[in-house]
């Protein structure tokens, strides 16, 4: 049990909880929400021991451990497997423990309890972790220090989630992730059998992983059941309410003073005006909650141009002419394409984004677009390259020096900064700020085509809804790498994946491409133990078995290959079971059964996640048997 007792907590001269209470049960998944500048980081902090309250108090179990992702990414000589290990304390206090101790019967201590902890398994949990944040076993052996901050960063996640603390706290956790490894993080998360909070921007992810959402905001915190559009109804149901209950106690108010303001003066009425006055001085007024500032921007409206505005032959692309990134392209794009790019970190998306928009040029084939076609780029480091010193107003003008002031803010006025916000110097401007600056940098010239590269890192769940908004009303082509699903299932209409050197329409939509990664994964699992196995000692034979002889060994192979389609079997079943109670954990009506039922059902969730991951060690044990009944028949054959 997590317990907020009575929080007051100031930061930076501001206070950000005063008198905040919460308590969060075992087992249960938060997600924490607020706007931006609410304090979410700083709760964060606060549960985890780095900061004291100014007043209250912060209480859990006397064992409970408190786990998140360190803040700094680690960087030495070790590959990203051992940093991992090393991060469940428990394990690597007991196994260098075990290195030291002399005593036998102290050794077999320490052996119980590692066993206890499951230390014969963690290597390979610590590397199917890895795997899932997107490592391959080459990865998992470089060190760490080779790798950029972002992929150290998805190391210390793998260490936190690992380490399996008691209460494990995230904050944005796919912020340094692909789209394949969020999807991956997603179903983790799903079935963590500990205290999860979770803070993130993802609206899907706070849809599907929470069991209760915590919101924070007025300086207070408040827990609703069910997923986040499930507290978002409930909000705006309360919100309805209160307005209604002031508008009856202001009529009230009303009708009461009229009394008072006739009869106050008489003497006959005089008592029942005073006693009238004290009522409405008991009278508490009726708390509303300050409702969050809408965010809306608009994008300009380009010139109709003629299908197609971009094709391509044939083309090959990349940053050296012997080694293309991504060849043999065959691709068309027209005004009206949502298009989502999917596929692995460095597979290429980057690289095709920037031949759509003209920095890289074809190595081969040819590529056709109009000259009038106009693009708009949002690039990764699109908010680095605003001038920090400037306002918004003036980094305009510096790019369009013949462009009024008056056309220039109209411009910045439908990316929703109004005269004020366009005379604030860019450096004190917040995340989500600055990244619709950047669009409206890049919008600036009406384009016909917009390339969004991650564009929803800085934003919070408001500005990620007013851009799908605006982009469903924008008139132009959009193409668009993201590590958020919600963002791709909102805003895309076509799927393209990026893979093996080259780019394809991908037929089916997320719910497939998360179906299709898992198949993936599985294999690969399966071919890690098959190439892990020791190899036959004997060279194939030549010659093959007669037909009666392969009847026979058809026959002995066929128990331990209905064996592993049985676990095959076994786990569809199980992961489509897993997703019909998920998808009733994320239905906002289920939350209306009650406390028992909500436990319920997140226990059968997790009880399947552990199911599955049984049939699938089942499934790779099954493999390994056919395959070694395969070999040894073959070197009997040869034998023969």
């Amino acid at each position: 049990m997590l317990i907020l007792n009575d929080i007051t907590l100031r930061a930076g001269g501001r206070v950000l909880l005063d008198g905040a209470s919460a308590q969060i049960p075992d087992g249960r998944r938060i997600g924490l929400v607020g706007r931006n500048g609410t304090g979410k980081t700083t709760l964060l902090r606060l549960i985890l021991g780095e900061i004291a309250p100014d007043g209250g108090a912060v209480r859990t179990g006397a064992r409970e451990t408190i786990g998140a992702v360190a803040q700094e990414a680690p960087m030495d000589d070790r590959p990203p497997l051992a940093h991992v290990l090393a991060a469940d304390r428990r394990l690597a206090e007991l196994t260098a423990a075990v290195e030291e101790e002399r005593d036998p019967h102290r050794i077999g201590e320490l052996h119980a309890r590692l066993a206890d902890l499951g230390a014969h398994r963690a290597e390979a949990r610590a590397a199917r972790i890895l795997a899932g944040l997107g490592f391959d076993e080459a990865a998992q052996a470089r060190p760490v220090r080779e790798f950029s901050g972002g992929w150290r960063m998805r190391v210390a996640l793998a260490g936190a989630l690992f380490a399996e603390p008691d209460i494990l706290l995230l904050d944005e956790p796919t912020n340094h992730l692909d789209l394949e490894s969020a999807l991956w993080l997603e179903g983790y998360l799903a079935s963590y059998p500990r205290t999860l909070i979770l803070v993130s921007h993802d609206r899907g992810l706070l849809n599907r992983i929470p069991t209760e959402i915590l919101h924070l905001g007025d300086k207070r915190l408040t827990l609703y059941k069910g997923g986040y559009d499930a507290f978002e109804d409930r909000r705006r149901e309360q919100q309805a309410q209160n307005r209604a209950l002031q508008a009856k106690q202001e009529a009230q108010r009303r009708h009461i003073m009229s009394f008072v303001d006739r009869f106050r003066y008489k003497a006959s009425k005089a008592r029942q005006a005073q006693s009238r006055l004290k009522m409405l001085e008991r009278m508490e007024p009726i708390a509303m909650a300050a409702e969050d500032p809408t965010i809306a921007f608009e994008l300009p409206k380009p010139d109709i141009l003629p299908p197609p505005i971009v094709t391509m032959e044939e083309v090959s692309v990349g940053y050296d002419a012997a080694r293309p990134v991504l060849k043999r392209l065959d691709l068309r794009l027209d005004m009206d394409d949502r298009i989502a790019l999917l596929g692995a970190n460095g597979n290429g998306k980057t690289t095709l984004l920037k031949l759509f928009a003209g920095k890289l040029k074809p190595l081969d084939g040819k590529l056709r677009r109009p000259s009038k076609l106009e693009v708009g780029y949002f690039a990764q480091n699109s908010l680095e390259e605003l001038r920090p010193e400037l306002t918004g107003l003036e980094h305009l003008q510096a790019l369009e020096p013949m462009a009024t002031e008056t056309k220039l803010r109209a411009h910045l006025g439908r990316f929703g900064f109004p005269q004020q916000m366009a005379d604030t110097q860019i450096a004190k401007l917040s995340g989500g700020e600055k990244a619709r600056l950047a669009l409206a940098v890049i919008c600036r010239k009406n384009p016909h085509l917009l390339l969004l590269d991650e564009p929803t890192n800085h934003l919070d769940i408001d500005s990620r809804q007013a851009l799908i908004e605006a982009l469903a009303d924008y008139e132009g082509a959009v193409v668009l790498v993201t590590h958020d699903p919600y963002l791709v299932e909102a805003t895309a209409d076509r799927l393209w994946l990026v893979k093996d050197g080259g780019c394809a329409p991908f037929e089916g939509d997320m719910a497939d491409y998360r179906r299709m990664l898992e198949r993936e994964r599985r294999a690969a699992r399966a071919e890690e133990k098959a190439a892990s196995a020791p190899a036959p000692t004997a060279p194939a034979a030549e010659a093959r078995p007669d037909r009666r002889a392969r009847a026979q060994q058809r026959e002995r192979l066929a128990p331990l290959r209905k064996a592993a389609a049985d676990m095959e079997a076994r786990i569809e079943t199980l992961t489509a079971e897993k997703a019909k109670i998920d998808a009733r954990l994320a239905d906002p009506a289920t939350y209306d059964a009650g406390a028992e039922r909500i436990a319920e059902l997140t226990r059968l969730s997790s009880d399947l996640a552990r199911a599955i991951e049984s049939a699938e060690q089942a499934w790779l044990t099954a493999h390994e048997a056919l395959e070694a009944a395969q070999d040894a028949a073959q070197q009997g054959a040869q034998a023969q």
